[in-house]
């Protein structure tokens, strides 16, 4: 369906510019030059298991009485390595395995806290509307075998693991969530999040499946930073952004599943944005490939019924507190990205511009207030 799938990536078209231009357009649009990480032992691994691999690093500036908080995360974007009609059990045994070589590949990179895609364990399949198969894929959040499995690989790489899945709460009416599950670096749950903001835009039925979610805005502390997770579409949402800067986060990943026709020219923006306004880092993760159904559908809008959502476009990025951002993984290829941090940054930040000192959350939380009740007005001035 997506018309933009001609391109590999903005940073490639970037860099066919002289030199100096590159540089100066480079910096207008990403912000502040940021450096490359040397890891030959994860390159090495990228290579063996086909991974296309970016790296970066951000600094931040010397200080007097704080040493360095120097933390590495990895984004893993994918495609789906067999036809989303494949019978779950191989499904997901292929999806392991996948994530074994992405984890591997990380820890050679010396990750401390790894994040998957949007429902990383399955084919996106919230477009079909179809309740069979795609439901059998929710799993206990806390004991579901991707949980076992992923417990293992934390605790053997010393790893934090972030593991957006579908969720089944046998407890509570076998209710089905869109969930990111936090396991921490030796192999225990440590929590669970609940997808916030459900769209209801074009082939993204997927309050068919699920309900916002009621976890709230949790930030995870663990031994590599304060970290959170706003899922896909909530970040479209700056309050929600706004809700875990105020909770103390550090670092807050957005795992995604959008396509190139609906979405990519914000992209690029509002992970960056969110950065910026709250003072602290953003891993943006989008799914990557186009995912054919044996079924068709229709979007609602009197348009030819389809088989596929359209090109997942992929371009995960790294955002820092000042604006800066990593170059983009592709639009097209499986990838991981590994990032160094100094979270020494996002208090830097805070102290250079002043945005938490000056914002005036008493005067926003008294609109709030009102905007919510039935009888609200709103405070327009006429002649």
């Amino acid at each position: 369906m997506s018309s933009q799938q001609h391109f590999t990536s903005i940073e490639k078209i970037l860099s066919k510019l002289p030199p100096d231009d590159y540089q100066n357009v480079r910096n207008v649009l990403f912000g502040k030059a940021t450096s490359r990480l040397d890891l030959p032992d994860a390159e090495t691994k990228a290579s063996d298991y086909d991974l296309e691999l970016v790296t970066c690093r951000f600094k931040a500036s010397p200080e007097q009485l704080r040493p360095p908080k120097i933390v590495r995360v990895g984004i893993f974007q994918h495609k789906l390595p067999l036809p989303p009609n494949t019978p779950i059990k191989e499904m997901r045994d292929g999806l392991f395995k996948l994530a074994e070589k992405a984890i591997e590949t990380a820890a050679q990179g010396g990750v401390n806290v790894f994040c998957f895609q949007e429902a990383w364990n399955m084919p996106f399949a919230f477009c079909t509307r179809e309740k069979k198969p795609w439901c059998e894929y929710a799993e206990l959040a806390e004991f579901g075998p991707t949980t076992i499995f992923l417990k293992q690989l934390a605790k053997r790489h010393n790893m934090v693991v972030i593991s957006p899945i579908l969720e089944r709460d046998e407890v509570h009416g076998d209710t089905i969530w869109n969930t990111a599950v936090v396991i921490d670096n030796y192999g225990d749950f440590l929590g669970k999040h609940r997808k916030n903001h459900i769209p209801r835009v074009g082939d993204f039925n997927e309050s068919t499946y699920y309900f916002e979610g009621n976890t709230g805005h949790p930030v995870f502390q663990t031994e590599f930073g304060k970290i959170a997770i706003n899922i896909c579409y909530g970040r479209h949402h700056p309050l929600n952004w706004l809700m875990f800067g105020l909770n103390g986060a550090e670092i807050v990943f957005n795992p995604s599943a959008t396509v190139g026709d609906l979405s990519e020219p914000l992209w690029g923006i509002e992970a960056r944005n969110a950065a910026i306004a709250n003072s602290y880092f953003t891993c943006a993760i989008n799914r990557v490939g186009t995912e054919v159904f044996e079924n068709e559908f229709t979007s609602g809008d009197g348009k030819p019924a389809h088989r596929d959502f359209g090109h997942f476009y992929g371009s995960s990025y790294i955002a820092a507190p000042d604006g800066s951002r990593s170059q983009g993984l592709s639009r097209d290829k499986t990838g991981l990205l590994i990032a160094e941090l100094d979270l020494n940054l996002c208090r830097q930040v805070r102290d250079h511009w002043g945005f938490q000192m000056t914002q005036r959350l008493d005067m926003y939380a008294e609109l709030l207030a009102k905007a919510v009740q039935s009888d609200f007005k709103p405070q327009i001035v006429k002649k």
